[in-house]
């Protein structure tokens, strides 16, 4: 079978899966679609067309796999603030000039598809983004409990609207009307669903989620009032509102303020916020997958980009990657786009067939679903996660989450960005760190031919300014791959780069692949979060190394455990056994750190620091090293890569010393010493056959102890092993070869 039609058998053998997940999605999607679109001040039917037309576009013409799409939630008070402000006053107008706004959005995400731009969400900090989100909580939450509770008509800033919630509670007592006394039991009740749902075990219940269930049980109740002959005490305006013929009513956009800048700016607070959201998603579900897929981001964003414009053309909101429903898709085995499809398809077939069921639903019901929703975007946890990551981290949280609830998204986000880069600055206290360095290319990568892992050093800084560098680095290598990510020569890090990189981490080890973060052992930190901001210190302030260890120390300390070794990752000056060595006669070592020694203290294996050059030529070079000691003397010889070397051996007065029948050997190596004869009868044909079969190790020895060196860079742990069984093989070798 051609790898065509295994591929077109493998999707129309998945189409029921894939059929099954959509109508499940759709059932979130329809409370969902309704109630972010009235949130908005929009006509509800408008979040419908969102749903209809991103999930036929996107599922056609994307590049991720899994991803579902529609109105989300990180554009609420962008539309709502559009509509309110761009018709002065007249929400329908407000909404004809928003489409206009969004048909322009879209136009703008195509392009930015097409500029490549996928790596937008990179520039912006981590705690940026989750301030932004909370402040977008809040502002859904702040609108819509006063609806959840039957105040329909309170408007204001969120921040007004927030501090007007107690009093609004406090209302319901003292001044109340039974329909809004109705629409608020209706309104708690669900509320109480949404956020109990989760506890139930009934796995036939689980089978219709949480929001559909209200939606259910809200209409049954008009149903029970008119079996029992009753009138039902929610008026219209307390109800979704569905127009007769949706397809005869649709809105269209009106351009006439398209040169203005309340227009303009609308335009690009929606395309940086659904860009953002969009791209955010796509990478989170992209971890769910179970086919550890890739997701073509810039290919998605043009597809948003067009169903953008062509949801606005018709009278729908902006269309984004949705990480719940996303979530939902996963969960219920999901293997293609097809499921976005049949989502989008069944939530037609409810518009049209279930009209008079929407009409009954009340608003109350989808408002609490959202204020749910809002929480879950601005949970007290978000915060205490945020703290324990770093103080500095709560102020970049709460500089945006602020500005953006007394200002706008955008300039919340701004705020959020500049505050982070002072604060970097700050610490660093330097500005020519990152002036000086960020137009400079600090990645070095490639592939290591003996080991064949790739290995990459960052130099100077990585934070969220330059950070898309690393990843285009890291897209670019396989994910079954090895890789060795070195921060030894890197002065400062950030807390969207530790993130960052932990989501690599995960991706690779779900794909038999691995990244091992080295370099990290003298950088300083203020908590110990994994994810928290390191920062190099000096020597004269670095303190015990152990204060907080890093992922490398606590494996080799694991290490340590499993061979029943032991371990002392605190620095020792006691470095004047390394003068002994040929390799080090010309380099400084200050000390020495992160040891593994054995009981009889054979061996030692330790992480170093060494100087080469001095002014302007100095380069400081970090590496691990094993030392054995032996338990008689034995030949001085140093062995290491032919023409790697040479000319420090030949400063030192050593020549290149040949095996004889061994052609092979002496081509591949550099073997020299004082005495050849003795060298010689040390090298019996099992140590060369040894040698030859193993990766280059740079050898020496001085009469009492051997030295072994990999790379003039910090080991792995999972090269640390395989240098350690090297050695033990080694000196077993060398201690048979002068017995004979």
């Amino acid at each position: 079978m051609t790898a065509k039609k295994k591929k077109t058998s493998t999707f129309i053998g998945s189409l029921p899966k894939n059929l099954f997940s959509g109508f499940v999605v759709s059932l979130i999607a329809l409370p969902l679609g309704l109630g972010l679109a009235l949130a908005s001040e929009a006509p509800p039917i408008s979040g419908i067309i969102a749903a209809v037309v991103g999930g036929i576009v996107v599922s056609l013409l994307g590049g991720s796999n899994v991803t579902i799409t529609g109105p989300g939630n990180g554009l609420v008070i962008v539309l709502l603030g559009a509509i309110t402000t761009l018709g002065g006053g007249d929400l329908y107008e407000g909404y004809l000039f928003t489409l206009a706004a969004i048909v322009f959005s879209g136009i703008l995400m195509l392009i930015l598809g097409f500029l490549k731009m996928g790596r937008l969400a990179d520039f912006f900090p981590a705690s940026a983004i989750e301030g932004m989100l909370a402040a977008i909580g809040l502002g859904i939450l702040a609108k819509q409990f006063h609806i959840m509770i039957g105040h329909n008509n309170e408007h204001g800033s969120i921040v007004y609207l927030l501090v007007q919630i107690p009093e609004g509670i406090l209302g319901l007592y003292e001044n109340y009307h039974i329909e809004e006394l109705i629409a608020a039991i209706i309104g708690l009740v669900a509320l109480v669903i949404m956020a109990n749902y989760s506890k139930i075990r009934n796995k036939y219940l689980h089978l219709i989620p949480a929001p559909m269930w209200i939606l259910i049980l809200s209409v049954s109740l008009s149903y029970i009032f008119v079996s029992l002959n009753l009138p039902y005490p929610l008026k219209d305006k307390f109800l979704v509102n569905i127009p007769d013929n949706v397809l005869s009513n649709l809105a269209f956009p009106n351009f006439s303020k398209a040169l203005e800048l309340d227009f303009i700016m609308t335009v690009l607070a929606i395309t940086l916020i659904a860009s953002i959201e969009s791209l955010l998603s796509i990478k989170a579900v992209d971890k769910l997958d179970s086919q550890r897929r890739r997701s073509n981001v810039n290919k998605d964003l043009k597809a948003l980009g067009l169903a953008t414009s062509l949801s606005g053309l018709v009278g729908g909101l902006n269309v984004v990657t949705v990480i719940a429903r996303s979530s939902v898709n996963v969960n219920n085995s999901a293997t293609n786009r097809s499921a976005n499809f049949f989502h989008a398809l069944f939530l037609v077939i409810f518009v049209l067939l279930f009209q008079d069921q929407l009409r009954r639903i009340p608003l109350a019901a989808l408002a609490a679903i959202l204020v749910y929703t809002g929480y879950k975007l601005a949970t007290p946890k978000n915060f205490s996660k945020i703290a324990q990551i770093g103080k500095e981290q709560i102020l970049i949280f709460l500089a945006t989450l602020l500005t953006t609830l007394f200002t706008n998204l955008i300039t919340g986000i701004a705020m959020g960005i500049l505050v982070t880069f002072l604060i970097h600055v700050v610490l660093n206290k330097s500005v020519s760190l990152f002036v000086n360095h960020l137009v400079k290319p600090n990645i070095l990568m490639f592939k290591e031919k003996d080991a064949g892992n790739y290995y990459i050093s960052v130099k100077y800084f990585a934070s969220f300014l330059n950070f898309y560098r690393l990843k285009n680095k890291l897209d670019i290598i396989p994910e079954n791959e090895n890789v060795i990510l070195d921060f030894s020569l890197c002065s400062f890090v950030d807390h969207t780069v530790m993130e960052g990189l932990e989501n690599y981490v995960d991706t690779f080890s779900k794909k038999d692949g691995s990244i091992e973060i080295i370099g990290f052992d003298k950088h300083g930190a203020d908590s110990k979060h994994p994810f928290a901001i390191r920062k190099l210190l000096p020597l004269t302030k670095l303190g015990p190394i152990e204060k907080y260890f890093t992922k490398r120390q606590g494996l080799l300390k694991s290490m340590a455990k499993e061979y029943k070794w032991s371990y002392a990752p605190n620095r020792s000056k006691k470095t004047k056994f390394l003068n002994k060595f040929i390799f080090f006669r010309t380099r400084k070592v200050p000390f020495f750190y992160n040891s593994l020694y054995d009981e009889t203290k054979t061996f030692h294996l330790f992480d170093i620091e060494f100087s080469e050059g001095e002014f302007i030529a100095r380069e400081v070079v970090k590496t691990t090293i094993l030392h054995i000691k032996v338990t008689r003397p034995i030949p001085v010889f140093t062995l290491d890569k032919e023409g790697l070397l040479d000319f420090i051996y030949g400063l030192a007065g050593l020549k290149d010393i040949h095996l004889e029948n061994h052609p092979d050997f002496n081509k591949r190596f550099f073997l020299s010493g004082e005495d050849q004869d003795e060298i010689q009868n040390l090298f019996t044909d099992e140590l060369i056959l040894f040698l030859e079969s193993n990766p280059y190790y740079h050898i020496e020895t001085n009469g009492d102890s051997i030295l072994i060196m990999k790379k003039e860079r910090l080991l792995s742990v999972k090269e640390i092993k395989a240098m350690l069984y090297f050695g033990k093989q080694l000196n077993l070798l060398l201690a048979q070869s002068i017995t004979v």
